[in-house]
């Protein structure tokens, strides 16, 4: 089994990097800034994904967009939320996942029955809206709105796509009050990615199985 990971430095990323390895599974990770036996590579950038495609040889069998920012935190309404900062995040963590997955789309196309998983938040819930977080909020909800239709128009390929929540976890995004630690949300998250299938493709749901309302 081929995965890609991307994100994988660190937090949730390493974890499942370092859990699927356990589990004996080829894993190709990749980071902003690379080392550590991790692929340097901004999802952002066009030339830099079809570079890193290049490198990525036989099928990819599942594909986890991890890579994500979240710059905006506990920034105020009043004097907040700058323009280059809704760019960069938008950036990141909606056009970012996008690129990846049309740059593998022939390695993914190569698999049977190939996933793809848009690792997302809860605070992109359009129902669930307490106010802040605005640019973060709007990219994860993007995201997980982009992860759905590229569902759709991979189904007929065999290809099943859903987005995660990871739940609140302990990392440098979430902090040290959050509620879980990285191996329980990886753990999780490995579950959900497991029954993954063209029958569940387009779903939204938590690392512990709950749906998420979209």
């Amino acid at each position: 089994m081929h995965i890609v990971i991307t994100g994988a430095s660190r937090g949730i990323g390493a974890e499942l990097k370092r859990q699927y390895e356990a589990q004996g599974a080829q894993v190709t990770g990749t980071s902003t800034r690379g080392g550590d036996g991790l692929h340097a590579l901004d999802v952002t950038d066009p030339a830099q994904l079809a570079a890193f495609a290049a490198t990525v040889a036989g099928p990819v069998d599942l594909l986890i967009c991890n890579a994500g920012v979240y710059l905006d935190k506990g920034e105020a309404l009043d004097d907040g939320f700058a323009a280059a900062t809704w760019t960069r995040q938008m950036q990141v963590n909606v056009a970012g996942p996008f690129l990846t997955v049309q740059a593998l789309l022939p390695q993914l196309r190569a698999a049977t029955g190939a996933k793809i998983a848009v690792i997302a938040s809860a605070m992109g819930s359009q129902q669930r809206a307490p106010g802040g977080s605005y640019i973060y909020r709007a990219s994860k909800a993007a995201a997980v709105n982009l992860a759905r239709n590229l569902a759709a128009d991979l189904a007929g390929e065999g290809i099943a796509v859903a987005a995660y929540h990871p739940g609140w976890v302990k990392t440098d995004m979430g902090g040290a009050g959050a509620d879980i630690d990285p191996p329980t949300s990886a753990s999780g998250l490995i579950s959900r990615m497991k029954h993954l299938s063209v029958t569940t493709t387009g779903s939204f749901e938590s690392y512990d199985g709950t749906p998420i309302p979209f």
